[in-house]
């Protein structure tokens, strides 16, 4: 079982910056990958960015280099920096993590999700 916690939403202005927090109740060490999908208003969800625990990265084409995905093991936390935000940005944004357990089954968790919205 994975329990994440997201944080770090709100509103910012077009142009600005935001980071996000998701932490994970256990070792991110011990997770196989974990990352982040947005649901904008009207529109499905969308991947975001990934990471692995070995840190590899993956970013949907459309956010490349303004968005950034990182995680700190010592914190179990990963985190989502979002630069030049633009409208288009507004979503519920979720973290995910895929947990494979000593059994050998992986499961996906989601955590709450947490609001950002761009707007002047």
């Amino acid at each position: 079982q994975v329990q994440l916690v997201e944080s770090g939403g709100g509103l910012v202005q077009p142009g600005g910056s935001l980071r996000l927090s998701c932490t994970a109740s256990r070792s991110i060490l011990s997770i196989n990958s974990m990352g982040w999908y947005r649901q904008g208003p009207g529109k499905e969800r969308e991947l975001v960015a990934t990471i692995t625990s070995g840190g590899s990265t993956n970013y949907a084409d459309s956010l490349k280099g303004r968005f950034t995905i990182s995680r700190d093991n010592a914190k179990n936390t990963m985190y989502l920096q979002m630069n030049s935000v633009k409208p288009e940005d507004t979503a519920v944004y979720y973290c995910y993590a895929y947990y494979v357990a000593y059994t050998g089954k992986g499961n996906i968790y989601w955590g709450q999700g947490t609001q950002v919205t761009v707007s002047s």
